[in-house]
């Protein structure tokens, strides 16, 4: 999804809210980790303590932000055939995102997924990314060995989680990170968009059943 600059200014906005000033660059490097190890991030560069009340109510702010930048979110080049293609060759797979449902939902309601399609959110696991807890929890339900699945992510955070979870990782160029970033953090391929990566699903070693 075509989420990233959404979630940065919906950050921006909660973050302002608390008095807490950052450069948007900086919060965008953050962006695909978890809400609280965000923060935790983002409060070491300040140096600015935080309490515990405080963190939940800057939270609690970034998910009302978002959902005001909601119809502005867009389905990525490619995204909707992936998963069409994938579903036509009998690919299992699973959606694991470090946004709780109350955020995910305003992107999932955007996809057309196949019934029963498996769906992992931050509400769910005991730690998001760069933990691998979203990606265990995604292979656990689609019944497949982790080391088996490929995990597609756009963010450094994701890649981290997927080595750590002893999956293979696949970047996209498609949230800002750069592909030597993603590689150094453990992409085995690197592809522009969804569009992209449909193209050359070959080289990921994804067999459709036909």
């Amino acid at each position: 999804m075509d989420s990233v600059y959404q979630h940065v200014l919906a950050w921006r906005e909660a973050t302002q809210a608390a008095g807490i000033e950052l450069p948007v660059w900086r919060i965008h490097r953050q962006i695909g980790m978890s809400g609280g190890l965000m923060l935790q991030a983002l409060w070491r560069e300040t140096g600015r303590p935080v309490s515990k009340e405080e963190a939940e109510r800057i939270q609690r702010v970034h998910a009302e932000a978002f959902v005001k930048q909601a119809p502005s979110l867009r389905v990525l080049p490619g995204a909707q055939n992936l998963l069409d293609a994938l579903t036509a060759g009998r690919v299992p797979f699973a959606i694991a995102t470090s946004g709780r449902l109350q955020s995910a939902q305003h992107t999932l309601q955007l996809l057309a997924l196949p019934p029963g399609t498996p769906v992992v959110t931050r509400d769910q696991v005991k730690r998001a990314k760069p933990d691998p807890d979203l990606f265990l929890a995604a292979a656990e339900q689609l019944r497949v060995p982790i080391a088996k699945c490929i995990v597609v992510g756009d963010s450094v955070w994701d890649l981290l989680a997927a080595r750590r979870a002893s999956a293979l990782g696949v970047g996209l160029l498609s949230g800002g990170y750069g592909r030597e970033e993603l590689e150094r953090a453990g992409a085995y391929r690197t592809y522009d968009d969804p569009a992209d990566l449909l193209r050359h699903l070959d080289e990921c070693g994804v067999r459709p059943t036909r």
